[in-house]
This record gives structure tokens, C-alpha cells and sequence, in this order.
């Protein structure tokens, strides 16, 4: 989510013709800044339409990543930086986990479902529907990760007993400030993403990555063992 900042029809153009350089598939889900039309609209005109079964006014929808189970969840209120969950969309999403109980599930959703000290940001959190989604999830242990974003820093946390990252942005960073009354404010920090790889023995691990070109690899060895300095 979060692909534009006003969610104006062809903010959309510029990131999606940059996904034009991958194969790989997309599976977005709205933010806070996100017009459910329009990105709708933009996804199919670049010609990567939302998969079948996101149903309006929601764009949200379940879908197969080989064994691991994909929902992706609409948290949009529009007009509102904060987010939340509806009955109807609770609904959803109790019908697609009882669906497959014994399925590894992943939840990707932009309003992370949990408190994380940085005041300004859980001011516009999920403000609906939070105690109905832990109740839900508590009861779905096949869900191994709920994947948000919203916080442009990589936080864990969890709900529903539950893991719960949110993502860094591949723009800025919101300011690490756990004050009660600290400002809103940003950071130039590295930008990053994170990857999440799933086996049948070790479940779902996630990585942080930076974005942009680094120094090395290095070898920490050589022919004559570990390289001193």
C-alpha cells in the first residue's frame, strides 16, 4: 500500500512502470494514501489486475503462493490516515481462515494490528476492529505471519498470539522517537524491504534488505583460513 501520496490516478504510473523490470507477481494491498479505484484501475492499466475474488468495496482477496496462503486484507477508511476492520471485513476474513485450517497462512494488511511506542503513528493505527482481529487470530494458529507496512520501519510485535512485522519503505523512515509527545517526523535512512522465504520444516523466516548498491561481498576466508584483518 501506499504507492502514491494522494491517491491520484497517475501517481500510480511511475512505481508500477518500475515493476515493469521484474516477473514476479504483485499482490497489493491498499494504504492509507491508496483510492480504492484508482488503484484498482492503475493495477489492471499496467496490466496486473488485482486477482479474482477481491469483491468491492474491499480489495482484498486470498490466493496461492505454492503451499504458503496469501489474504490480503483491506484496513483502508477512506479519508483517514488511521485504518480498521468493519464487520463485513472481519467476516472475510474468519470465512477464509476456516476455509483452511491446517494451510500456512501469511496476512498481509498496511495498519499494523499492535501497539508500537511511536505515538504519532498508533494515533493513526488501527482504530477499529483491533480487539476482533487478536480473538480471530488467537484462534488460527495456521496464520505464521501478519505483514504490514504503514510505520516505514521494520518492527515486530505480535497479535493473537501471532508474529507481526511491519516493513521498512523503499522511501523515508519515520523517526525512531519512542517519546510520549514526540514529534511527527522522518528520517533519510537507508531504504530497505524485507523478504520472506517459507519451508515445510522451519516455517516462515524474514530478512531485512537495503535497498540501492552496497560494498562487497567479501570472503571471510581464503586459502589459508580466516582472513585477519
Amino acid at each position: 500500500g501506499d504507492l502514491p501520496d494522494f491517491g491520484q490516478p497517475a501517481e500510480y504510473d511511475h512505481p508500477l512502470d518500475m515493476l515493469r523490470a521484474t516477473s514476479l507477481p504483485v499482490y497489493p494491498v491498499p494504504g492509507n494514501h491508496d483510492q480504492r479505484e484508482a488503484m484498482a484501475a492503475a493495477f489492471a492499466r499496467h496490466g496486473r489486475p488485482l486477482p479474482a475474488g477481491s469483491e468491492a468495496p474491499f480489495l482484498q482477496y486470498s490466493c496461492d503462493l505454492g503451499p504458503l496462503r496469501l489474504l490480503a486484507l483491506d484496513t483502508l477508511i477512506p479519508g483517514a490516515a488511521a485504518g480498521g476492520l468493519c464487520p463485513a471485513r472481519l467476516a472475510w476474513l474468519a470465512d477464509a481462515l476456516a476455509r483452511h485450517p491446517n494451510r500456512p497462512t501469511v496476512l498481509a494488511m498496511h495498519h499494523p494490528p499492535m501497539r508500537t511506542f511511536i505515538g504519532h503513528m498508533d494515533d493513526i493505527g488501527m482504530v477499529e476492529g483491533g480487539d476482533a482481529l487478536q480473538a480471530l487470530l488467537a484462534a488460527h494458529p495456521q496464520v505464521e505471519l501478519v505483514a504490514c507496512g504503514h510505520l516505514h520501519r521494520l518492527i515486530a510485535g505480535q497479535c493473537g498470539g501471532r508474529r507481526v512485522l511491519t516493513a521498512p519503505a523503499p522511501a523515508h523512515q519515520v523517526a525512531l522517537d519512542l517519546r510520549p509527545n514526540a514529534p511527527s517526523q522522518f528520517m533519510l535512512e537507508p531504504p530497505g524491504f524485507l523478504l520472506h522465504a517459507w519451508s515445510p520444516r522451519g516455517g516462515l523466516v524474514s530478512h531485512q534488505a537495503f535497498c540501492g548498491v552496497h560494498d562487497g561481498p567479501y570472503p571471510f576466508f581464503d586459502e589459508h583460513g580466516l582472513i585477519d584483518g
